[in-house]
């Protein structure tokens, strides 16, 4: 089934509208060039669950005020009865704890998802900014860039001022009973470390949270943390797994329009990355470096932020064809760190990285 998109206008900030039994639709800004993200409600027996609150803005903050007015006037009542978010990024879990204060509702994620909230907002145990312009220097970023990243340090703090101290922990296979439906818990990795999309086979929906967008590409990236991560074969054979699902699934994305045809979006995401993969494989008959490959894998201007998303999925890509034995890394005496197509098509200037 081709992608097929039975909406075409989404909801105005603060506004609502029902896909599907159940199911309403919110549409929040985000302060990027990615302007806005999706969130959804779900009717319970007693009120309503979110899912994904948004990102910590005071404008986001006011629509979520008229939301729950509005919703103190329908016939589930205005109780927020949970919180599930899906994943830890900030435009997700911005606004989980001011929500938490102003319904009492009780915030349900993934273990994986949680704890790293937590280590990217106290940049402790290898996340936060230092450890990524270390990997990002390593890889060739030069000092101009790295300074404007380093100016952004904090970026995550303002995107999630707090997080809650207390959760309820999600599990693949997980089944949460909201009103009359049952949603399956199903895990997801390569995007965030253990992101949770839910599916109700009662309904015919998943809401999929950033694991399967419309048109863009989720970003694949290699974190500090894991520098030698394979995260888009990790991101490949997630999705892969929705392809069990009925075609005719109402897809509920993140970011852009919901939509029908999941077999031809991940035959389309393959077939993407396979292209990068390739362009990249290309490239490397001499050594290079994740930073002199991004015009090559991103042919535009990158404001600071694109740069930051765009250094972590070249370097997925690179580790992608390291892992599949198509590319070589090499390592400096510098610690620079570089790709090559072939073995011994160039001189290593340094013993080899060593690689898994």
């Amino acid at each position: 089934m081709l992608p097929d998109y039975p909406f075409a206008t989404p909801p105005a900030a603060g506004e609502t509208f029902q896909v599907s039994p159940g199911i309403h639709w919110l549409r929040m800004p985000l302060p990027f060039a990615l302007n806005h993200i999706n969130l959804w409600l779900l009717e319970d027996d007693d009120g309503w669950v979110i899912v994904d609150t948004g990102f910590a803005l005071d404008a986001v903050k006011e629509c979520w005020q008229q939301v729950l007015a509005r919703l103190a006037t329908t016939a589930c009542g205005g109780r927020i009865s949970r919180i599930v978010v899906t994943h830890f990024h900030p435009d997700h879990l911005g606004l989980a704890a001011w929500l938490q204060e102003l319904t009492g509702a009780p915030l349900l994620m993934t273990l994986g998802e949680y704890l790293t909230a937590h280590a990217v907002w106290h940049e402790v145990g290898g996340h936060g900014n230092q450890p990524m312009l270390t990997q990002f220097r390593a890889h060739g970023l030069d000092p101009e860039r790295c300074a404007a990243l380093e100016r952004r340090s904090g970026g995550y703090n303002r995107g999630v001022p707090r997080i809650p101290t207390a959760y309820e922990r999600l599990r693949a296979g997980d089944v949460l009973t909201i009103g009359r439906h049952r949603w399956q818990i199903r895990v997801g990795f390569g995007h965030s470390p253990e992101h949770a999309a839910l599916y109700s086979a009662d309904l015919g929906v998943l809401i999929s949270g950033d694991m399967l967008l419309p048109k863009i590409s989720t970003n694949i990236s290699v974190f500090a943390v894991t520098p030698t991560a394979d995260s888009l074969a990790d991101f490949l054979l997630s999705i892969d797994a929705y392809r069990e699902l009925p075609p005719e699934t109402l897809v509920l994305p993140s970011h852009g329009l919901p939509f029908h045809g999941i077999e031809n979006r991940v035959a389309a995401l393959h077939a993407h990355h396979e292209e990068r993969l390739l362009v990249l494989e290309e490239h490397c008959a001499t050594p290079r470096s994740a930073a002199e490959l991004l015009m090559a894998l991103f042919p535009r201007d990158l404001d600071t932020h694109q740069t930051m998303f765009a250094m972590g999925e070249a370097i997925a890509h690179l580790n992608r064809l390291e892992h599949a034995g198509r590319l070589v890394r090499i390592e400096d005496d510098d610690g620079l760190v570089r790709f090559v197509r072939k073995p011994g098509a160039a001189q290593r200037a340094g013993k080899p990285a060593a690689s898994r």
